[in-house]
């Protein structure tokens, strides 16, 4: 079995994204200016972000026999993503988001995880992750993924670098449920929210906090700031890219792209949080996770 650069393992959904004119609360109303339909979670768009930028590619996760599970396999057959560790589920369907995007970006999200939640260790190819030089984790909405991810991490071999990548839903578990991932995970990819919740503090500190755990390097997400990059010796922020604003959706998974598309190519960390800044401002140009995703030829020919 060939190796591949980075293999994502984390949910798979189709992105149902209306465009209102803004997010109603309790008891408001709002009304709808658009739609669009794409496929998404958040290690798959990583892992498209990666395929475009001429990575090996590969993934790890589950889909039903219906039209959503069809519409992944093909878009990941399209940009050339190897999907042997891909589990076909014969019942049940495909998980779907549905989300609210207004007219300056911002979004709320609903998750109907489907056969995401089914996943089991023993269906897990453990040969296929190991083949990988990164191995790239985001997270589930249930109990029995998250268990199987653990498992992975206790037999995954030390030359597999983890890339973790935590989101809300791992975020809320806190540092002890998540203690597996922290000890096994070469780089942590949380947005500056993601580190409160883990550890209680301000980015600087909470990056502090997860490097004395043993990883070896922290990416912070900050959205129009840019981000914030440490490893043993220190940290520092890096500006942003200023564009204008479309769509957030998938802006954290198009980062951790550029992010780790320069780890790969052995990039220093100041050249990789500005690899991820660049990924992550192409993307919040155009609506939804993947439609501004930009190729190899775009990030050699743009990014300064």
């Amino acid at each position: 079995m060939d190796s591949s650069d980075v293999v994502g393992f984390g949910a798979l959904n189709i992105d149902r994204l209306y465009r209102v004119n803004r997010i109603a609360r309790e008891d408001e109303e709002s009304f709808v200016t658009g739609f669009s339909e794409s496929c998404g979670g958040s290690a798959a768009n990583t892992i498209i972000g990666l395929a475009k930028l001429k990575l090996k590619t590969g993934y790890i996760g589950k889909l039903a026999e219906d039209r959503g599970g069809r519409l992944h396999l093909e878009e990941f057959e399209r940009e050339g993503v190897d999907t042997r560790g891909v589990i076909i589920a014969k019942n049940g369907r495909s998980g779907a988001v549905t989300g609210f995007v207004d007219k300056n970006g911002e979004r709320a999200l609903y998750i109907d995880p489907g056969v995401n939640d089914t996943i089991k260790p023993e269906e897990i190819d453990l040969e296929y992750a190991k083949k990988a030089k990164f191995l790239h984790l985001t997270s589930f909405v249930g109990e029995k993924p998250f268990e199987a991810q653990k498992m992975l991490m206790m037999k995954l071999p030390d030359d597999v670098k983890v890339s973790f990548d935590p989101g809300i839903l791992y975020a809320r578990k806190g540092l002890n449920s998540l203690k597996p991932f922290i000890e096994k995970a070469f780089v942590v990819l949380p947005s500056e929210r993601e580190l409160k919740l883990l550890t209680n503090e301000d980015y600087e500190n909470g990056a502090k906090i997860l490097i004395k755990k043993g990883v070896n390097i922290v990416a912070v997400k900050l959205g129009e700031r840019g981000c914030y990059v440490a490893d043993r010796r220190g940290g520092h922020l890096v500006d942003p890219y200023h564009v204008r604003v479309v769509d957030t959706t998938g802006a954290g998974d198009a980062f951790s792209s550029g992010f780790l598309y320069g780890l790969v190519q052995e990039k220093d960390l100041n050249e990789c949080g500005k690899m991820g800044n660049y990924v992550a401002s192409r993307c919040i140009r155009k609506t939804g996770a993947r439609e501004g995703l930009p190729t190899r030829s775009d990030l050699e020919n743009n990014f300064r």
